[in-house]
């Protein structure tokens, strides 16, 4: 139970750290008046017009929120990384699959794979400290 506990915790602290981190984005870099952030379609038509600073919040937010939701998991878990690699996991396949969902440009995908790996690589490592493993 401990470590399904860990899990769903795990998720929900990701996605509050990619929410806050995003937020902070378009705070200090504002989506054009013409732009409904609300509305995938026209985000979609827009993309090129979304200012970079914003997506780079976004691709910042992802390799955070992966990050933090491995360590809480870690942290809850205590005796096992499986918590930590299933929110991983869903986590970057929510991230990659955003790339199907809104077409982005190349160098954002390249960002944002760079920050979901740094996230994994990290969170993984952060997690590992947290728990009580004798080989990891």
């Amino acid at each position: 139970m401990k470590q399904v506990l860990a899990t769903i915790v795990g998720l929900i602290a990701a996605s509050a750290t990619v929410f806050i981190v995003e937020k902070i984005g378009h705070t200090i870099f504002p989506m054009p008046d013409f732009i409904d952030s609300s509305n995938m379609e026209s985000i979609k038509s827009n993309i090129e017009s979304i200012p970079k600073g914003n997506m780079v919040f976004v691709a910042i937010a992802h390799g955070l929120g992966i990050l933090v939701g491995m360590f809480v998991a870690g942290i809850i878990a205590k005796t096992s990384m499986i918590p930590s690699y299933i929110v991983g996991g869903l986590m970057v396949i929510i991230s990659i699959a955003y790339y199907f969902l809104i077409p982005s440009p190349t160098w954002f995908v390249v960002v944002d794979l760079a920050s979901i790996i740094t996230g994994f690589i990290v969170g993984k490592k952060l997690a590992l400290g947290k728990t009580k493993l004798t080989k990891h």
